[in-house]
């Protein structure tokens, strides 16, 4: 496979955005940041609570609250989810606003 060039990346996002790509429809109606509080209190531990700071860094939780979601809409197992997101380069580098 050829390096990618320097504007392919945003070639690709105004070809995603000609075609009325979803995640940008969704993106723009659904607040994801007002879910933080909520999510971070249910699925992270506190830092009291951890039992060491070694290993990867956690995700972030809104990234996996739009990934669950996602999986939701589209009717994905676990597994499929999984493989789309190390699968696809529009999944690595989703075009919504982030964290």
């Amino acid at each position: 496979m050829a390096q990618m060039g320097f504007f392919d990346l945003s070639d690709r996002y105004a070809s995603l955005d000609a075609k009325r790509d979803p995640l940008v429809e969704i993106d723009a109606v659904v607040p994801w940041e007002e879910f933080r509080p909520v999510l971070e209190r249910v699925w992270r531990k506190p830092d009291a609570e951890g039992k060491s700071r070694a290993g990867r860094k956690p995700m972030d939780a809104v990234l996996m609250f739009k990934t669950l979601v996602l999986g939701a809409l589209y009717n994905l197992s676990d597994d499929q989810i999984e493989y789309q997101v190390r699968d696809r380069l529009s999944a690595r580098t989703v075009p919504w606003s982030g964290p």
